[in-house]
């Protein structure tokens, strides 16, 4: 059994890094298919040809594209992103603190939002077709339903523009105390946490009430053990596996999925920079946040399939 389970564990971490081999081959021919030559789009139409060649050699566009790929594929490997087009700065330095801002944005919400939703999933679940129950439902169902601009959007009208409550633009420097730091993000968080939430609540309801059909279960029951034991002591320990998937995918799409977010509140996340360097054709950089989200959201899934794997009782115990 130890065998079969250390299997399945390799198979999905080999089954990963083809994935993210896979985005680099994507992200690198996405960027060959772009119309135009990237180096007169930059330079403009009043640079000499000479300029041009020069500066296509710099970007190493007179290379055969299989050469370019395994040399960027390379220096990516190493962490050596190159300069950004625009500004000339070290993409690696400016990744760096956009990715941590975005990351603290994502652990701001996740640290509130999952053992919340895990309560109130428990809550529904111990509660079934009760007013409580039948409330979250309609609840969850609807903050699935908004797109989350438009949550955010309805957020700032009533406690920006209304309450002036917070503030409308997420803006965080290096220098800024965590407190203010965590009131400028109060309302990006609150976004991210009723998106995010509705989909645990959900799925934590759901697996719990699927194991309650269960044959031990019901000797649990015919012991006399009451409900709320019966789901929190062995209800819950069974259904873990497809909670922790749902969990970490979501966290995984609360570090990647925030684009949208920081762009509607300014917020400077990695999400935000990658948006400015489309506009400003700034491909290095574009490439470089293209693939540290991949990867993130890669390893995040590949995380929530081992744990799905490890947790699963009929794996880690043979019958």
């Amino acid at each position: 059994m130890k065998t079969q389970l250390t299997s399945m564990v390799m198979r999905r971490i080999s089954f990963g890094f083809l994935t993210i081999l896979v985005i680099t081959v994507l992200i690198f021919v996405g960027v060959e298919a772009l119309p135009g030559d990237l180096a007169e789009a930059i330079l403009g139409q009043t640079a000499t040809p000479e300029t041009v060649e020069a500066f296509r050699k710099e970007l190493k566009l007179d290379l055969p594209p299989h050469v370019r790929y395994f040399s960027w594929l390379g220096d990516f490997l190493t962490g050596d992103f190159g300069n950004s087009l625009a500004t000339g700065n070290d993409i690696r330095e400016m990744i760096t603190w956009r990715f941590a801002n975005t990351l603290f944005l994502g652990a701001a919400a996740a640290s509130i939002t999952v053992p919340f939703a895990l309560f109130l999933g428990i809550m529904a679940a111990l509660y079934r077709e009760s007013v409580f129950d039948k409330a979250i439902s309609i609840f969850t169902l609807a903050a699935i339903s908004f797109p989350e601009f438009f949550v955010a959007y309805i957020l700032i009208l009533f406690f920006s523009v209304k309450l002036s409550l917070f503030p409308s633009v997420a803006m965080i420097t290096a220098e800024m105390p965590l407190a203010q730091k965590i009131y400028s993000i109060i309302l990006p968080c609150i976004t991210l946490m009723l998106v995010v939430m509705a989909h645990i609540v959900r799925m934590t309801r759901a697996a719990i009430l699927n194991v309650m059909s269960s044959r031990f279960i019901e000797m649990a029951r015919l012991k006399g053990i009451n409900r709320a034991n019966i789901i929190v002591k062995h209800a819950l320990p069974n259904a873990l596996a497809p909670v922790i998937n749902v969990i970490i995918l979501n966290l995984a799409w609360l570090v990647v999925g925030v684009v949208i977010i920081e762009v509607v509140f300014a917020y400077p996340g990695l999400g935000q920079l990658m948006v400015d360097s489309v506009s400003k054709r700034d491909i290095p950089v574009v490439q470089a946040a293209g693939m540290v989200f991949a990867v993130t959201y890669v390893s995040l899934n590949l995380l929530a399939d081992v744990l799905s794997i490890l947790s699963n009782p009929k794996l880690r115990s043979p019958r």
